[in-house]
């Protein structure tokens, strides 16, 4: 090899100026032919694993194994639908042993907050936690910045816990359309705390109440919340309402809060028989009232297991899964049937172009449907 020269650009005056040196190349072996005109570089494909692999590697706890399950599930590909659904047929007799717990609230309320706090605090007591958070997606691009995890840094560097965020795709009610199936990995991944985080949700969408054991909701002081109470809506749905960022000057005012929610919870019917449900104040800044929470979903579990109503309210839950994945795959099978999907964009621009009612139009996309089959 020659020796070692300056680049042309270099100042051959001042040589010590530039670090910078050049160098003749070797070719290595077999090099020549690689290099060839006309050769298409092609990206190796990574080998999807068999549905065995994943229950192994699921059932044994393995974190990279259990997001692609969750992956796999979330797929909206025709081909990964029946590979996903033998997966969770396979794993379900080793789900249903933990204690769900649905987070809700307003925008800003701290809801990434206050489940770092209080999953730290419940790894800290030897449980497996599971975090599920829900990011909003947007209605322009489809797109959701799925930020949770990052976010919640001390709790994902927790070797206890598993974050995973999920985009809603469009879903009403705050949630995932699979968080149900990616609720039953984390089970059967050996997670005894499932906490689910929606996006921030309104009065109406409470779905989330349908898929957990207690649900809980996050307010704010001075933001007006307390009159929502008076709505009914999301609040008679609530087993704990969280008067959250009650700390430094803010703790007064959110005790006041507190008092002014439990004076309402009174003439609400309670979210689950034989409890009360009512209102409580923590801060995530300084843990005050972090282990008392668990200390009430604790009472709550034991309470509904005594009575039958948690285990009723799973099965209740189970029959509503069932309606919803019947709705979901009718939906699908709609609109990626060979017929309706030749005459949907057809009949589209006749109403737009007014030539057609909307109610005709539907109608001939459901005959063309029904008849097919």
């Amino acid at each position: 090899m020659g020796a070692d020269h300056k680049p042309e650009w270099s100042d051959p005056n001042n040589p010590e100026s530039c670090s910078s040196i050049v160098r003749k190349g070797q070719e290595q072996e077999g090099q020549a032919a690689a290099l060839q005109k006309n050769i298409r570089f092609q990206k190796r494909r990574s080998s999807e694993p068999s549905v065995d692999e994943l229950y192994e590697g699921v059932i044994n706890g393995n974190r990279s194994i259990l997001a692609r399950a969750i992956t796999l599930v979330e797929s909206n590909a025709e081909q990964h639908f029946q590979k996903a659904q033998e997966l969770l047929q396979k794993l379900l007799s080793h789900s249903g042993k933990s204690i769900r717990i649905g987070i809700t609230g307003v925008p800003g309320a701290g809801k990434s907050t206050f489940i770092e706090a209080f999953g730290t605090y419940l790894c800290s007591l030897g449980h497996q936690v599971a975090v599920l958070a829900i990011d909003p997606s947007s209605s322009i691009s489809g797109g959701s910045i799925l930020g949770d995890k990052t976010r919640m840094e001390q709790l994902s560097r927790n070797p206890k816990a598993f974050i995973r965020p999920s985009p809603t795709a469009g879903k009403l009610g705050g949630v995932h359309r699979k968080t149900r199936e990616a609720m039953l990995i984390c089970e059967a991944a050996g997670f005894d705390v499932i906490l689910i985080e929606t996006v921030g949700v309104g009065q109406s969408e409470v779905i989330i109440r349908d898929m957990v054991d207690f649900f809980m909701l996050l307010v704010l002081t001075g933001a007006g919340d307390e009159l929502q109470g008076m709505k009914k809506g999301i609040m008679e749905l609530a087993d704990a309402i969280l008067v959250h960022k009650a700390d430094a000057s803010n703790k007064q005012k959110a005790e006041q809060t507190r008092k002014e929610y439990n004076r309402i919870l009174h003439f609400l019917q309670p979210a689950t028989k034989g409890w009360a449900t009512k209102a409580y104040t923590c801060s995530s800044l300084t843990q005050e009232g972090i282990s008392r929470i668990w200390d009430v979903i604790q009472s709550f579990e034991q309470t509904g297991k005594t009575s039958g109503v948690f285990d009723n309210r799973r099965k209740i839950q189970a029959r509503e899964w069932l309606y919803s994945m019947i709705a979901d795959q009718l939906l699908f099978s709609f609109y990626h049937h060979v017929d309706v999907k030749s005459a949907l964009p057809k009949l589209e621009n006749e109403v737009i172009a007014g030539e057609t009612t909307v109610a005709t139009a539907v109608e001939k996309l459901f005959n063309t449907f029904s008849s097919s089959k």
